[in-house]
């Protein structure tokens, strides 16, 4: 068996601190999901419908209580008529600007076959 090695987790200076959690990829792609539909002034059920889930479902989607399949975000996003990669990239944008804790900017880097963590 291979040993554990810790890796302490120290501040980064390009990083913000926070005082609140990192936000969580379910939470910001639903909020991304509700301001989508909203923008097309459609309720949950008509959203729902056309993308064949429950609204039930979907609210929870939205409300970042579900964490959807790649399948059922597919046919979320095709609901709201909005391609995989528009919606991941805002998402991925929302997520840049949210304010991210040093203790949890870990990233991995990969050189000439080592590894090495920078926090």
């Amino acid at each position: 068996m291979a040993d554990l090695i810790s890796f302490p987790r120290t501040p980064r200076p390009d990083r913000p601190k926070s005082s609140g959690p990192e936000p969580l990829w379910r939470q910001m792609l639903g909020d991304q999901l509700r301001r989508r539909r909203h923008d097309r002034e459609e309720t949950l059920t008509e959203t729902a419908e056309k993308a064949g889930v429950s609204p039930q479902y979907l609210s929870e989607v939205e409300r970042g209580l579900k964490e959807p399949s790649s399948e059922m975000i597919a046919a979320i996003a095709g609901a709201l008529d909005t391609s995989l990669i528009d919606l991941t990239s805002a998402v991925a944008d929302d997520l840049r600007s949210a304010a991210v804790p040093a203790s949890a900017a870990v990233s991995v880097s990969v050189s000439r076959g080592s590894f090495a963590l920078a926090a």
